[in-house]
């Protein structure tokens, strides 16, 4: 199996996988999409940092369906708000 057939999970050593997982408690992120773009919007970033997410265009809410569609067209992108 080369590294391109590997899920996200075989990928990551335990202690990454680990590090990340302690990281997640510190991160707040919003899923969607915006008006103009048939793109999955991912925006992270620190807990910190939530009213800067106020700052930033609006996301539309999506469904699972549509969700799994984007993510299936390779239609993602991911913002890191600072």
């Amino acid at each position: 199996m080369s590294e391109t057939d590997k899920t996200p999970r075989e990928v990551l050593t335990p202690e990454l996988r680990e590090k990340l997982e302690e990281l997640g408690d510190y991160l707040v992120w919003r899923i969607g999409t915006n008006e103009s773009e048939d793109v999955l919007i991912v925006r992270v970033g620190l807990a910190s940092k939530t009213p800067r997410f106020n700052e930033l265009s609006s996301l539309r809410n999506l469904g699972e369906r549509k969700i799994e569609e984007l993510v299936k067209a390779g239609k993602v992108r991911v913002e890191w708000v600072e």
